[in-house]
């Protein structure tokens, strides 16, 4: 390392104070933090000084990161390869043909997220005259793993620019921003490019093909093409697909709740593994650089929204079966003929029972709603992220609530929007520094109120 650092002083003479390059200092520095560590420290005023600094807070999320990252590709390769081949199950993919295919689907998405966004960053360090910051290293990572692997790279790299340019550095850089900016990608290209980022082909590499099926648990459940053969299912009154399917995908026909938890199911490159993110939020806890506080409110708040559906789908799925059981209706008609339903001229709270019992996504059972889709994901990694979430600890718990809650009450009542934590998020985002405000604001009411009943005793004795 030592010939390293003679070769780095040796290229950083050209760019010092008063020479040729000095505009451009902050590229070459940014190389050098990166390999060592800064050989400057704060001069004056108050300081807690650690050796934990900003490269090393970003460098352990990107380490927690590597377990989902690592999953993502095997899976993005097995989940293609296992269809393609004709095999019974991605279990019959040899391991590294899964991974190497994998790895060549996703290493061009990371690639792409750190030349564009690096190349940007480095831009506004020089033309502001400050040092690159460590931030865009987890963002850089975190963007590719929360896109399809299908992505067009083309869409990939704007959605990237976007989310460095209006998403961080239009707000100051890092450490400023109000947005999570790898969401703000996402968000991006949500919206600009809708039929790239949702449908039932793009999960899965080259799932335009007859051969490929890409669709995954939520958008099944959304449009009631799931056929209820989960673990735990509500009931079997709702277990039917719609009409304008003739049979179930191949991929989601005989899926359980290990196959969810474990991560063996298409989805973005690295959402789909429970199991890859919850070791990574133990990093993430046991190096005090997420909050638990975050994490486990995050995970009630949506446990506590799938319950209340569950709840009212299953008032739903009673009367679905007391309808069935009656014979005014059969489950074929329900499931075929939606003019048979009208037939029965239902109005008010009994119309709104039939369609409860027959929404997917209301019965879909509450802990299951955890651990698909980018739920997980986004409440370790996203929702955790210390510049935009709340500050205060009984904020972080309203905030980690209110994200859960949020996300899985878009992901149900609005189907359109099947990955609602994505937008739940960047709500709470928007209200973190609100949530903030009324958490100190009634800590210091309460103060006020302890010295006035101080003072009250005082004057009394």
């Amino acid at each position: 390392m030592k010939w390293v650092r003679n070769r780095l002083d040796q290229l950083r003479k050209p760019f010092e104070p008063g020479e040729k390059y000095e505009k451009f200092a902050p590229a070459i520095n940014a190389f050098d933090t990166f390999l060592f560590t800064p050989n400057h420290t704060t001069k004056k005023g108050a300081h807690i000084r650690d050796v934990v600094d900003l490269k090393r807070t970003m460098i352990t999320v990107v380490l927690a990161l590597v377990p989902a990252l690592l999953f993502g590709m095997w899976n993005n390769g097995a989940q293609y390869l296992y269809q393609e081949r004709g095999l019974a199950s991605v279990f019959d993919v040899p391991f590294w043909d899964a991974f190497l295919e994998g790895a060549i689907l996703v290493l061009p998405l990371i690639v792409v997220s750190y030349v564009v966004g690096l190349t940007i960053e480095f831009i506004f360090a020089i033309y502001r005259g400050h040092e690159v910051n460590e931030g865009y290293l987890v963002t850089g990572l975190l963007i590719p793993m929360i896109f399809p692997v299908d992505i067009p790279l083309w869409m990939l790299a704007l959605s990237v620019a976007f989310a460095v340019l209006i998403g961080k550095e239009a707000f100051g850089g890092t450490g400023m921003n109000i947005l999570n900016p790898a969401l703000t990608a996402r968000a991006f290209a949500f919206f600009a490019y809708p039929l790239y980022m949702s449908g039932n082909a793009i999960w899965v590499h080259n799932g335009s093909t007859d051969a490929v099926s890409g669709e995954t648990i939520l958008g099944s459940l959304a449009s009631n093409r799931f056929d209820g053969v989960v673990s735990g299912g509500a009931s079997d009154a709702v277990a039917f697909a719609s009409s304008s399917v003739t049979e179930v995908s191949s991929t989601l026909s005989s899926l359980n709740f290990s196959d969810m938890f474990m991560g063996f199911i298409p989805g973005s490159v690295s959402e789909t593994s429970a199991l890859c993110i919850a070791i990574g939020a133990l990093i993430l806890i046991a190096t005090k650089v997420g909050s638990w506080r975050i994490i486990i409110g995050g995970l009630a708040g949506g446990a506590a929204m799938g319950l209340i559906f569950n709840y009212f789908g299953g008032l739903g799925g009673e009367y679905v079966s007391e309808l069935v059981n009656s014979g005014q209706i059969t489950l074929e008609q329900i499931k075929n003929d939606a003019g048979a339903v009208a037939a029965l001229e239902l109005g008010g709270w009994d119309a709104t029972l039939l369609e409860l019992g027959k929404n997917q996504l209301f019965n879909f059972p509450f802990w299951q709603h955890l651990v698909v889709g980018g739920f997980a994901f986004g409440i370790v990694f996203m929702a955790t992220d210390p510049v935009s979430a709340a500050q205060t600890l009984k904020g972080k718990w309203i905030y980690g609530i209110l994200a859960g809650f949020f996300g899985i009450m878009i992901r149900v009542f609005n189907p359109a929007y099947p990955e609602g934590i994505m937008l739940a998020i960047l709500l709470l985002n928007v209200f973190a520094p609100t949530i903030d405000h009324y958490v100190i604001q009634g800590n210091v009411n309460k103060r006020k109120k302890r010295l006035k009943k101080a003072k009250t005793q005082l004057q009394a004795a």
